[in-house]
């Protein structure tokens, strides 16, 4: 089991816009990418911080997520707006 946890801080009139985006590259990646194990969407109480808890079967299937097509979509509409840090 591979596992990951990020977190993006998110200017307050965006959330909606990460929201989508993030629950798009989720749901996408878990039916699509046989790797996939989990991807959690977690939102701070203080509205500008969100954490994404996420598990591959190994650092293979993370690689092959990191480079597929539901990621690019999700860091492009994100991109100009979200800044993401790693713990």
């Amino acid at each position: 089991m591979y596992h990951i946890a990020t977190y993006f801080d998110v200017p307050p009139e965006r959330c909606q816009d990460f929201i989508r985006a993030a629950l798009e590259d989720g749901r996408n990646s878990l039916a699509n990418e046989h790797g996939t194990k989990r991807f959690e969407l977690i939102q701070d109480k203080n509205l500008k911080t969100f954490y994404l808890n996420e598990a591959y079967d190994d650092e293979a299937a993370f690689n092959e997520h990191v480079n597929g097509a539901f990621y690019k979509k999700f860091f492009d509409v994100i991109g100009a707006f979200a800044v993401m840090g790693l713990d």
